[in-house]
């Protein structure tokens, strides 16, 4: 059969159709991700008018029919006719694709959004959009369904106020989720608050029965923000170190402040875009501190002339720290904004913050002595570990190494088709090893609790044998010598009880993987299997449920009469090894939820907060999430 091609095969998509036909170039997807970066799009259009210094309140509104509006006090969206187009310059905006001011026109020095295609983007993936700009004692307004203008721009009245309100509703049409989550737009919120000093952004949500208000202010900025992330644990010291100068065209803004823990924290940004893969300013920062601190040590002489240097890892161990610089034409390194290339910002990072931070050391000797000690002692442990890490690599580096004796192995030897279930406790693994599929199922039991890691020095959690089988069986190495090429097992599953203990081991397996080996949660190989709560029998057939509200739906759809057994398993080691297999081990039927941490920020405040030291922030935590029956990372 032959297909006929030709120029009437061609498609050309016009305008706004492009952003229609493939939402996910650019928004990223059309999932609850994609969903809540519509708002972050029209928030950082209000952000840049704060950054140019017009702009000092946002108000972010989710409403009952779970449409959106943002409300800013800046300038207003220019709406004169522009002098290509020939139409107003807010149709302009909200219409046309890579339209704005921030390609250099004077409009805005410094842009989280490189591209102009926010506000348009928004306007064509919505079902219908408004806009109103508050104007030289003027209202205008435009209104726009799925990207087609309906009216022209017109003056519907007048004010004595100032800026932008949008007000969307996103299209059923293009995403699989449309109900906005509060508790995320409240983090990404508060984030932006903090990165933009002074700017006050409020959150209310009218929906019925969700209703709530918040308001994100902070004076502090960063300085505020590292106290933040910092409140799940013990700071070494009260002052937080605080730094802000221009070099070079970069402003540069650092804060930091260290704690008793043993994981470095640094949060870059670049004109409050995340940069979690860093780049060229989180180099300047690293290579200003490393130099400084040992040039400070050398000269009180703490550190020995006959001493090595204190390195990097050293420094910054048990550090938190947020850095932010802005811009005015950033280069990154991929489409995602993930990283940073612009090669003037390592220079003006590295002088800002060690002439800065030669005074504060100078002025607070009591915390440069604490920052100095600390890192000698993480220089010691950083020996052990070593030692330690060796050992384990010297375990696991052949290809006949003996796998550790409690691991009940596969026979498949292609990882892609492999995986291994951790298992709380041996009876429990007694009945895994006979549910498995030995061909592609490994079982690895643990005994009892692991090492809390948020509380330990990698030698001690490497001289735990629970761990060290883990590391062992997983192939890959640790830490610095990580390497993902080398898993055995393209699925790790924890299986725990459904009780305090079983949620317990789950979070501390959780918190080693994310601080020592997160890879594996950023590549999506970790996952949660989901044993049923309970098996009910009734006329001779069998169901499984897996909470409390399901066992209510069953009875609704069976029937109270005639059940002849509820059982409510307490562990895994209750169930029969078929019905361990039915239910949660064979892929057919079993369900696993894979462990998923998209900001890296909410994951540090989580996992410091359930595992520190600090009671406080934890029961502040347990009391506002009460209500959910469980925490889905």
């Amino acid at each position: 059969m032959s297909a006929e091609y030709n120029e009437s095969q061609i498609q050309v998509l016009e305008g706004l159709e492009a952003v229609r036909k493939r939402p996910g170039m650019y928004i990223g997807s059309t999932s609850e991700k994609g969903l809540h970066h519509l708002v972050y799009e029209i928030v950082d259009n209000a952000v840049d008018e704060a950054l140019a210094g017009f702009c000092t309140e946002i108000t972010v509104t989710i409403h009952p029919d779970n449409s959106i509006s943002v409300l800013d006090n800046g300038r207003g969206i220019p709406v004169g006719i522009h002098h290509q187009k020939g139409i107003s310059a807010l149709e302009v905006v909200f219409t046309i694709l890579h339209a704005g001011g921030k390609f250099g026109g004077g409009g805005y020095k410094v842009s989280g959004g490189l591209h102009g295609v926010g506000a348009s983007v928004v306007n064509a993936l919505s079902t219908w959009l408004y806009v109103n700009v508050y104007t030289d004692g003027k209202i205008y307004e435009q209104k726009y369904e799925r990207g087609n203008v309906l009216c022209p721009v017109h003056e519907i009245g007048t004010t004595d106020k100032h800026g932008t309100f949008v007000h969307f509703l996103p299209d059923p049409e293009i995403f699989e989720e449309t109900v906005f989550t509060y508790d995320v737009l409240k983090q990404r919120l508060r984030e932006t608050a903090f990165l933009t000093k002074g700017l006050k952004i409020n959150l209310i949500d009218l929906r019925e029965g969700k209703e709530q208000e918040r308001s994100f202010h902070y004076e502090g900025g960063i300085k505020e923000f590292v106290a933040y992330i910092n409140k799940s644990r013990q700071p070494l010291y009260d002052n937080i170190f605080y730094a802000s100068g221009e070099k070079d065209g970069v402003l540069v803004e650092v804060a930091f402040q260290h704690n008793d823990g043993y994981t470095e924290n640094i949060f870059t940004f670049v004109n409050n875009i995340n940069t979690p893969d860093g780049g060229t300013h989180l180099v300047g920062f690293k290579s200003g501190l490393t130099k400084t601190i040992n040039d400070y040590g050398k000269k009180i002489g703490i550190i020995k002339d006959s001493d090595k240097k204190l390195s990097g890892d050293d420094v910054r161990e048990g550090m938190t720290a947020v850095v932010s610089i802005k811009v005015g034409d950033p280069q990154f390194e991929g489409q995602t904004k993930a990283k940073l290339g612009t090669s003037e910002a390592k220079g003006a990072v590295e002088a800002v913050l060690s002439e800065y931070l030669t005074y504060f050391l100078e002025e607070n000797p009591a915390v440069g002595k604490i920052i100095i000690e600390k890192g000698l002692m993480a220089s010691r442990a950083r020996d052990a570990a070593r030692k330690a890490r060796e050992l384990v690599r010297r375990k696991t580096g052949l290809e006949n190494t003996r796998m550790p004796g409690k691991l009940t192995d596969c026979t498949s030897r292609d990882p892609y088709e492999c995986e291994i279930y951790i298992v709380e406790g041996n009876s429990a693994g007694g009945s895994a090893i006979k549910a498995r599929d030995p061909k592609t199922q490994a079982i690895l039991p643990l005994r009892g609790k692991i090492l809390n890691v948020e509380k330990a020095r990698l030698d001690r959690i490497l001289n735990s044998e629970e761990i060290r089988n883990m590391i062992t069986a997983f192939g890959t190495g640790i830490s610095e010598d990580f390497d993902i090429e080398k898993l055995r097992y393209h699925k790790i599953v924890i299986m725990t009880d459904a009780d305090v203990d079983g949620a317990h081991i789950r979070t501390l397996l959780l918190t080693f993987f994310y601080r020592y080996m997160p890879q594996l949660i950023e590549e999506g190989k970790v996952y949660i299997a989901q044993p049923p709560l309970y098996r009910v029998e009734k006329n001779k057939k069998h169901y499984y449920v897996y909470d409390d509200a399901q066992l209510e739906e069953l009875y609704k759809e069976i029937g109270r009469d005639n059940i002849k057994d509820v059982q409510r398993y307490k562990g895994l080691g209750e169930m029969d090894y078929d019905q361990l297999r039915d239910t949660t081990m064979a892929v057919e039927h079993r369900i696993l939820k894979k462990v998923d941490i998209s900001d890296a920020l909410l994951a540090d405040e989580i996992f410091s907060m359930l595992m520190g030291d600090s009671v406080e922030p934890r029961r502040e935590f347990i009391e506002e999430n009460a209500q959910y029956a469980e925490m889905d990372f």
